[in-house]
């Protein structure tokens, strides 16, 4: 039509496309794993048998985050031509969103302190999210350092960091979430072996794919190459080796999952003893929920004090009669 927005002898700019590109998409991955924070904040209590710490914080965290994923998009573009000044205020602001993310991982690890810890597999995926998360999380601060991002731009190091935070971040969040719901949505439990087993063959098959590419970009080789000097070769093929084990890790929940929803043992409506009312209906839920409006006479996370030993609750793993 003639309108040359990108285009520079209609008087646009390539690099417009470049700002627009980033500044939608460095908050859509926010958008994406702020879900899986909500998760492990509601796994993370149920399976430590304890109030989450500093629940105000984490909320307000939540929006933090949000706020500050849309003053941060400039970090993609620190070789782009934009000036100095313009990196040195985006390579803050960079940092400044590791504030709030730290805030909701101390927090959760704060849960967890002298809590009654029972190890089934949403907690298992909930612990994988916060120690790779926190891994991603640090190294991207390496990258809203401009020195070091100039080194590190367009390398391997950037898929790691991405894969960290969007892999072992939101989809380890959404795993555990999907195993612990998944009694609640079906009526039927997984076998909780095989639930155990799936998530430590991801975590394992995760970091054997992605950890090596932290070293091979640290060491210049770029992305999208399919070529690559010889010293790179066993770096290489431990990724590739580590990406069969997590394609194996991603397949064994789907086979258990389904053979669930047959041959599962009935879940009752509140296998996990957590809070909350979506497990004061029945597995799975009807379709009205209520037939009335319920009472709520306590706090969302009132799990009983540790204090307390007449009021502790004995955790039932799923799989159990």
């Amino acid at each position: 039509m003639g309108i040359g927005i990108f285009v520079p002898y209609l008087g646009g700019d390539p690099l417009l496309f470049h700002l627009l590109f980033w500044f939608y998409s460095h908050p859509a991955v926010y958008i994406m794993v702020l879900p899986s924070m909500a998760v492990v904040s509601e796994i993370v209590p149920c399976f430590a048998r304890k109030r989450i710490f500093g629940y105000s914080f984490i909320a307000f965290s939540s929006v933090a985050i949000a706020v500050l994923s849309f003053l941060v998009w400039g970090h993609h573009m620190f070789v782009s031509g934009q000036s100095v000044f313009a990196g040195m205020v985006f390579s803050f602001l960079s940092m400044m969103v590791a504030i709030p993310s730290a805030v909701k991982v101390f927090n959760w690890t704060a849960t967890l302190y002298k809590g009654s810890i029972s190890l089934e597999t949403p907690m298992l995926y909930a612990l994988g999210f916060i120690g790779l998360f926190t891994l991603g999380g640090l190294t991207g601060l390496f990258l809203a350092t401009l020195a070091v991002d100039i080194h590190v731009h367009d390398t391997y190091f950037i898929v790691a960091h991405f894969h960290y935070i969007m892999v072992g971040g939101a989809v380890m969040g959404y795993l555990g979430g999907i195993h612990f719901w998944w009694p609640k949505m079906t009526g039927r439990l997984y076998p909780e072996w095989w639930g155990r087993v799936s998530a430590v063959v991801v975590f394992v098959g995760f970091n054997l794919t992605f950890m090596p590419q932290f070293v091979l970009g640290y060491l210049g080789m770029p992305r999208r190459y399919h070529v690559y000097p010889d010293e790179f070769q066993v770096l290489n093929v431990m990724s590739s080796a580590g990406a069969s084990i997590l394609g194996l890790g991603y397949l064994i929940p789907l086979v258990y999952l389904l053979w669930s929803l047959k041959y599962g043992k009935v879940a009752g409506p509140n296998p996990w003893n957590a809070k909350g009312l979506e497990w004061q209906t029945p597995s799975p839920p009807p379709t009205f929920n209520f037939d009335e409006t319920p009472v709520v006479t306590e706090e969302a996370y009132a799990y009983p004090p540790l204090t307390d030993p007449s009021a502790e609750e004995e955790l039932i793993p799923a799989g159990t009669d």
